[in-house]
Parts: structure tokens; sequence; C-alpha cells
């Protein structure tokens, strides 16, 4: 005998909680089912250990400038306490997240689920069958791991936080968010940190101005950037884990970390069973409302290969319940996103890069460099960027992009205005925060350089 539900809800991270939280207050019979823990790979295995694990990587670089400032600092780092303590806060967070799931009455299923038809869900443990009027899949992503000889020798993003013991060196293989945000955690714990990337600069994607500033930014913390190579395979040797390369050169690693991509998390679900389409990509293909090809089955987050953030997912799962449970139906503009990334130095961006920008028409380029003011007593010579790209002559703001502390910050309250359609002119009439680093976004003078009829002058 099968239970009837409005809504199940398969997959209990970000974008799924949402989801179930605001179709329950909507008065919808919902469950959540989670085979794994509640808070999905942002807060158990992603965005919140990993900003944790970047907080303890900085003290490294405040310690070394401290005594510019007169303090004299003897510290020492101790691994397991770090892993205990995110440990304890993400088992906090798992508790509030599942409070505040059954606080508006959903239903909370510990199992693997699978998709048997347009409105069914079999639960594998229990062996239980759920009838539901709407399914949601909010599965995620998980890490690609290269086909490779001795893959299953390297960790992910999955292992990394838990390590039994801090390895002496690391090769991390990738050149987006995971990796250089993992390589410059690592090497601030004092391990001996490599990255290894088939194109020629990381971040591929960001404006080029602040790729090479966070290319110039890794080498000087020590990080080694192998370029235009692949790890062809893995072996054990000792304690230490032999790469060969694409150009034939094999070296040790105390570590090695596939951080090449994720992929959606469809397999085994049974979707087609519903004869639900994905994409190309292997992603759920949705409508502007989060809809599959299955009028009953929507999708939402990282499953759908859309914008792979976590606010994002919780804006599709919002959207969702607004839809389909409040006779509201809204889309997610999936046009204008800010994004962060927590490396060092920190990296914040927003609409167009200045590639981009350069062919949509006649647009004004304004870019500062200057050393951080916490780095004016010491001798580091690092130098932060901010970049504004605008329509021509004071015009709307088309993007904007920084690079150095606080860039994360600095990004979000940009996208108020940007997503209100901001100018140049509106900017200027922010009186600027002195002494601060954000500033220069409301003092610039006038354009480094244009664009005009797709030429730089």
């Amino acid at each position: 005998m099968s239970e009837a539900y409005d809504l199940v809800v398969i997959g209990g991270g970000s974008g799924g909680v949402r989801a179930a939280r605001m179709a329950a207050s909507y008065g919808a019979r919902t469950a959540i089912i989670e085979e794994f823990r509640v808070g999905g790979t942002c807060v158990i295995r992603g965005c919140v250990p990993k900003k944790l694990y970047v907080y303890a990587s900085r003290f490294n670089e405040l310690f070394d400038i401290a005594s510019s400032f007169g303090w004299q600092v003897d510290a020492s780092f101790d691994w397991p306490t770090l892993v205990a303590a995110k440990e304890k806060e993400i088992s906090r967070l798992e508790h509030a997240y599942t409070t505040n799931l059954e606080n508006p009455g959903v239903e909370v299923i510990k199992d693997r689920a699978v998709v048997t038809g347009p409105n069914g869900v079999h639960l594998v443990r229990a062996n239980r069958e759920l009838q539901a009027r709407h399914i949601l899949v909010a599965t995620g992503g998980q890490p690609i791991v290269p086909d490779i000889p001795g893959a299953e020798l390297a960790i992910t993003s999955n292992e990394v936080f838990d390590l039994p013991r801090l390895p002496h060196s690391i090769l991390i293989a990738g050149g987006g968010y995971i990796a250089v945000e993992f390589a410059t955690i690592f090497a601030g714990l004092g391990v001996n940190t490599s990255i290894v990337y088939r194109g020629d600069c990381v971040m591929r994607g960001f404006d080029d101005d602040l790729r090479r500033g966070l290319e110039a930014g890794l080498q000087e913390r020590g990080i080694r950037l192998i370029y235009q190579t692949t790890i062809k395979s893995l072996v054990q040797q000792g304690d230490d884990i032999a790469a060969t390369f694409s150009d034939g050169v094999t070296a040790p690693f105390g570590a090695v970390m596939f951080a090449v991509g994720r992929r959606p998390n469809v397999e085994g679900l049974g979707l087609e069973t519903a004869d639900v389409e994905l994409t190309a990509g292997g992603a759920i293909a949705v409508d502007e409302y989060s809809r599959s090809s299955c009028p009953s089955i929507y999708a939402v987050g990282d499953v759908t290969g859309r914008a792979a953030l976590t606010p994002v997912a919780i804006r599709e799962g919002w959207y969702f319940a607004e839809t389909v449970f409040n006779n509201n139906p809204i889309a997610v503009d999936h046009s204008l996103i800010p994004t962060a990334v927590f490396s060092e130095p920190e990296l914040g961006a927003i609409g167009l890069t200045e590639a981009e920008a350069a062919t949509h028409g006649d647009i004004d380029v304004y870019i500062a460099r200057f050393r951080p003011m916490m780095n004016s007593l010491s001798t580091r010579t690092e130098r932060m960027i901010l970049k504004l790209i605008t329509e021509a002559d004071g015009g709307k703001v088309l993007g904007c992009h920084i690079l150095g502390p606080g860039a994360g910050e600095m990004i979000q309250l940009v996208a108020i205005p940007m997503s209100m359609g901001a100018s140049k002119a509106d900017f200027d009439r922010a009186i600027a925060v002195h002494p601060t680093a954000a500033e220069e976004l409301v003092t610039f003078k006038g354009p480094t350089y244009v664009y005009r009829d797709g030429a730089k002058v």
C-alpha cells in the first residue's frame, strides 16, 4: 500500500530543503528524502566547511605580517583540532536544517529514493512506496573522477575535509573554484601544493585581469602551477602517490585530489520510468519554472545543470514552491548572478567580463590596482584589482570584478545596484567610505581605456 503526499522532494540539500519548507508552509503534505545527511553538499562537504578551512588557512599570512604591526607570534597548527571543530559546526547546522523542516510539518525520511513513474517514489531501505502529486528532484551533483589507472588512490571534495592527517604535499587537478580554493587552503596550512590544469590559466570564464592577478597570487604563496598538462595515471609509491603526467614526467605527492568538475546526480534515480528528459550534459532538462518533460516532476539546483551555486538552488526551490503551491508563477532570473571564489587572493564577480562586454557595443573600462592597506606596513607587494565595466559615457554598469581581501563581501553589495540597472553616474553619486578598498568603485574619475566600434582605444 502506498502513502500519498502533495510533494515528495528527493534530496535534502539547500534547494530541496527550501522547497519543502515553503511547500509545507502553504499547506502541502510534504516529505523530503535524503540518504546521507540533511544539508546537502553545501552544508556537509562544500561551501560551509570549505569557508571554515579557508579561515584557518588565512591565519598563516596574518602571522607573517603581525610583526609589522608590533606583534610577536609563535603559533603552530593542529589538523585534527580543525577537523573536529568543523564536524561540530556542521552537525549543529544539520540539526538546525532538520528542525526547520519539521517545524512546518515536513516529514524527513532518511533513505534512498527511486522514481517509479510520474507520481511514484520507492524507498529502497524501507521498501515503502510513496505517491505524490508532484515530485521535486534536488539531488545536486558529485565530483567527476577521471577514468585513469589508479584513480581510486586520489581524493575529491567529498573526502578532503576528513583526511586522517595533513599530507606533506598535494597535487590538485583542476583550475576552477574547488581547485584554487583548496590549493590556497593547503598552502596556507603549510602543505607543499601544486595545481595541474589542462588550460593556460586558472578560473576559465572569469575576467582575464582577475585570472592573471589570481595566478600571481597563487604563485606568490608558493603554489606551483602546471599548465596544459593532465594526469595519465596514479600509482602507490610507499606512503606517497606517484603521478604520471601527459608530458611523461612522474613525480610523488603525499596526496592527489581531483577537482576537475562535477556532474549531476541522476544515476539510479529511475527518471526513465517517467520519461524525464536529460540534457546533453546529463542534467535534468527543465523550463523556466523548473518543470521537467514530465509535468508532475520538477528539478532544482545543480542537478539541472544551470548555475551550480547554493543561493541559486535556494531561489529555485523557493520559486518552485511559489509557482506550484501558492498559485504565484515566478521564474528565477539567471542572467545576473554574483559569485565569489574564496581563494587567496579572494575573487568576486558579477556581470560581463571585459571580453564579453566588448562584443555588446561601446564600453568604458575602469581599473584600480593598489596594495591593500593591511599590507602597507609589511614587505608584501601583492595588489588588489577593482574593475568596473560600463556602457559608454557613464552608462549602465555591465560588470564588476574584484580581486583581493573582502572581494566576496563587496560583490554581494555591488549586486544590489546592478540588479536595479545602476549606471556609472549612480555609482558616482555614492559618497565614499574612507579608508576602504571598496571606495575605489565610487571614485573612478575617468575610464582607464574604452572600446569604440569594437576596438580598444
